[in-house]
């Protein structure tokens, strides 16, 4: 009735007005969403000339207010995956076929049963002995693992449990997630009894279901919402604090920081490489700020080839970069920068994390290796000489009383924004004094810009044409010389006017 109350009003919101653009976003996320209407009004000169502030804050894209517990599907090639997700959805979005290895992916759906909200993750196929594509494939799965509170193990009844199977059983436990057999390709009663042979796995009973037919379907719903949990147990993180990890290579110091930090022995420290295997939490309150400090395992340069807890602990390690606000990159001062240190800072940079490199064991350092040192810095980290670096001692603690304001200062520029107004003043002195170059006898010039997200800074460049990378990050400079924004990658989208 209100509805129908409102479509008659003169002015009514449900009803378009004369001189109104009309958008269909029905199939579109709210990131697409904004994308287009930002496209739209960029193609309006007058009004994108005439936006204020007030008019154009967008702020951060939140797409989802509350936690949701994660389920991932885990198995081998053709085991019905990506059928059991779409039961468990109740639609078709996964890709099905009889082919082996169709999810290449881990793709996340969000599920409801009962009033209990979810989140579905559908992995490829998992492959012991996969290489190339599907070797990727594989780490995809296996990285899903670490981001879960639930695993559902699907087996192919039919088959029953192969040397896979076993394999892939041994990484779940020591994961120690709560796991789920899942005995699929039950399509009826006569089938039950090659489900049998799997109880010798070791995981309990196996529920049986028939993905494909919905056999069982609504039971096994009541079976996962009743094993999640009601609260994030993974990583639980204490409410308005920081999060901080701490990465580096094996036995460079990490866990001696974090006690440092913490003022006690909160992570085991040893002269053996690859003692943490589990990230560890710390929860801390330095002045006036609470910040959670997360020791993890050392990153190797070809984490592939470990063996047992110590693989599973990188790819752990890898997920705690997702939930931290900066990283800290702890690198030994006494030894030369390495693949490793140079690709931990990579991991983070386009992860889009403030970034803080410590150089540790500087109490070890002579003024020969400093001056090797600068040269290393000038050679490897030519393009991120935006990170703050430190030069501490984790064990005697010289210096680390200035990593609390080092941080600090770099949250506040990963959450910066810079009004329109600025914004577009820089970016007009920029493109008077530096032209982009002719290409195809056409110039490209940025029309209009607006900074659409922070944590990190990010921008959208609207443009007559594609801008070159390089005059991207000349911008880029200048934004830094202009702007505050030491410790923080900047993103940049770019949004070409539609020629007509």
């Amino acid at each position: 009735d209100r509805d129908a109350r409102d479509e008659q009003r003169s002015l009514s919101p449900l009803k378009a007005t004369k001189d109104a653009i009309v958008i269909d976003t029905s199939t579109m996320n709210l990131a697409d969403s904004i994308d287009l209407l930002m496209s739209e009004i960029s193609q309006s000169s007058d009004f994108a000339s005439e936006l204020e502030d007030d008019q154009v804050e967008i702020g951060n894209l939140q797409f989802l207010d509350e936690w949701l517990p994660v389920v991932a599907i885990l198995g081998r090639p053709n085991v019905g995956k990506s059928t059991l997700v779409n039961r468990i959805i109740g639609q078709r979005s996964a890709v099905t076929e009889d082919t082996p290895g169709v999810t290449r992916d881990r793709v996340s759906y969000q599920a409801e049963w009962n009033g209990r909200n979810f989140i579905v993750v559908d992995t490829g196929g998992w492959d012991s002995k996969a290489t190339g594509l599907y070797e990727q494939v594989a780490r995809q799965a296996e990285f899903a693992i670490t981001q879960a509170d639930l695993c559902l193990l699907v087996i192919d009844a039919s088959v029953g449990a192969t040397d896979d199977d076993l394999l892939l059983i041994r990484k779940l436990r020591e994961s120690k997630i709560p796991i789920l057999l899942i005995a699929n390709k039950v399509d009826s009663p006569k089938d039950e009894s090659d489900a049998s042979s799997l109880w010798n796995l070791g995981l309990g009973e196996p529920f049986l279901v028939s993905a494909l037919h919905g056999r069982n379907a609504g039971d096994l719903l009541d079976l996962i919402v009743k094993n999640l949990p009601t609260e994030p147990q993974r990583f639980k993180t204490h409410l308005g604090s920081n999060a901080v990890a701490i990465l580096g290579r094996p036995n460079v110091g990490k866990s001696s920081l974090l006690n440092h930090l913490t003022g006690q022995s909160r992570a085991v420290v040893s002269d053996i490489a690859g003692t943490t295997v589990d990230p560890i939490d710390e929860h801390v309150r330095i002045g006036d700020t609470d910040w959670v400090f997360i020791d993890t395992a050392g990153i190797r340069k070809k984490f592939k080839q470990d063996s047992g807890h110590e693989y599973y602990a990188v790819l752990r390690t890898q997920g705690v970069i997702d939930r931290a606000d900066v990283v800290i990159v702890l690198i030994d001062a006494t030894e030369e920068l390495s693949d490793q240190d140079r690709r931990i800072i990579n991991l983070a940079d386009e992860a889009g994390k403030g970034i803080l490199i410590c150089f540790n064991k500087w109490d070890l350092v002579d003024e020969d290796r400093r001056i090797s040192l600068d040269r290393e810095i000038d050679r490897d980290l030519q393009q991120q000489r935006w990170i703050p670096r430190i030069n501490i001692s984790a064990t005697s603690g010289r210096s680390v009383l200035k990593i609390a304001p080092a941080l600090e200062m770099i949250l506040a520029n990963w959450r910066r924004r810079i009004p329109t107004s600025e914004l577009n003043k820089l970016i007009k002195e920029f493109v008077m004094e530096n032209p982009h170059p002719l290409r195809g006898g056409r110039q490209a010039k940025i029309l209009f810009a607006t900074q659409v997200a922070t944590s990190p800074p990010t921008f959208a460049l609207f443009a007559s044409r594609q801008l070159d990378d390089g005059y991207v990050r000349f911008l880029e400079r200048r934004l830094r010389e202009n702007f505050e924004f030491a410790g923080t990658p900047l993103r940049f989208k770019q949004r070409i006017r539609n020629e007509k």
